[in-house]
């Protein structure tokens, strides 16, 4: 299972405790066990002082209870712990935004499904696969905070413009130069600005790359979303939740790649930007 689920997981139940504990019917129980047992501690001759106590004590009980069993609580608490660490309001862009908030809502409804479910081999095999959507979410994430950071690059978009005017500029000076010391200069900054200008192109195709897999990521995630709605319990040995997991995996391995891609070529680009 995903460490990064695993580990929410584990901050889901502290807060979903919480969130129990905070509930208005939790409120509604406190106050009144206060009341009862200051204004009618004895309602019968053989009601003992402690009795509202113990029965205000149950009723917290039960409520904390169905807080933690409840598969809507959870899921909501834990698209909450997802926000708070795949936060889509650091997104600028509005469309990436919406992106990254369709994501986690997947997310949520998925989850929703898993708790739903009763504990067996069907469950475990949906928490796996809940798992799995973890680490595809985040690196849905991470790719729309490339993108975002790309789109926003004003830095970038002045290079688009300067870098080829420079290297015309360069070519066109050493054409009209005699001296040869000053011609093997040129070529050496030249080459330099060609290989700027070559990682330039290569960042703003990878990041093209980039949208198309943002898009078709959504896509695939809207469809596993309905083949998770109607996996059964039949379909835990006939091979279909591991063919749904193994796409998953390729989904996971394909966002992976691109983003180090693109952090391959965005430290290329940057290398060569200071040194040219």
């Amino acid at each position: 299972m995903s460490t990064t689920r695993s580990e929410l997981q584990k901050k889901a139940q502290g807060a979903i405790f919480q969130y129990a504990l905070f509930r208005w019917e939790s409120a509604v129980v406190l106050a009144g066990t206060i009341l009862l047992t200051a204004l009618l501690s004895h309602p019968f001759p053989w009601w003992p002082i402690w009795a509202w106590p113990a029965l205000g004590l149950l009723g917290l009980l039960a409520i904390v209870y169905t807080s933690l069993t409840d598969a809507n609580t959870n899921a909501r608490v834990l698209l909450d712990l997802f926000q708070g660490q795949f936060d889509p309001r650091k997104i600028k862009d509005a469309g990436l935004r919406q992106d990254v908030e369709s994501a986690l809502e997947y997310q949520r409804h998925i989850e929703a499904l898993v708790r739903s479910q009763r504990p067996g081999a069907l469950r475990e095999r949906l928490e796996g696969t809940a798992g799995q959507l973890s680490d595809w979410i985040g690196n849905i994430y991470l790719l729309a905070s490339r993108l975002d950071a790309f789109r926003g690059d004003t830095l970038l978009a002045k290079e688009r413009v300067h870098v080829p005017q420079e290297i015309e500029g360069l070519a066109a000076r050493r054409r009209l130069e005699d001296d040869p010391a000053v011609r093997r200069q040129l070529d050496h900054v030249l080459e330099s600005k060609e290989q700027q200008w070559q990682t330039l192109r290569a960042l703003d195709t990878r990041m093209k790359q980039a949208e198309l897999q943002l898009e078709q990521s959504l896509t695939s995630l809207a469809t596993v979303y309905s083949q998770v709605q109607l996996i059964d319990a039949q379909d835990v040995d006939s091979g279909r939740s591991d063919r749904l997991r193994t796409d998953i995996q390729e989904q996971i391995q394909r966002l992976n790649d691109l983003v180090s891609s693109i952090n391959e070529v965005y430290y290329d680009h940057h290398t060569q930007s200071l040194t040219s």
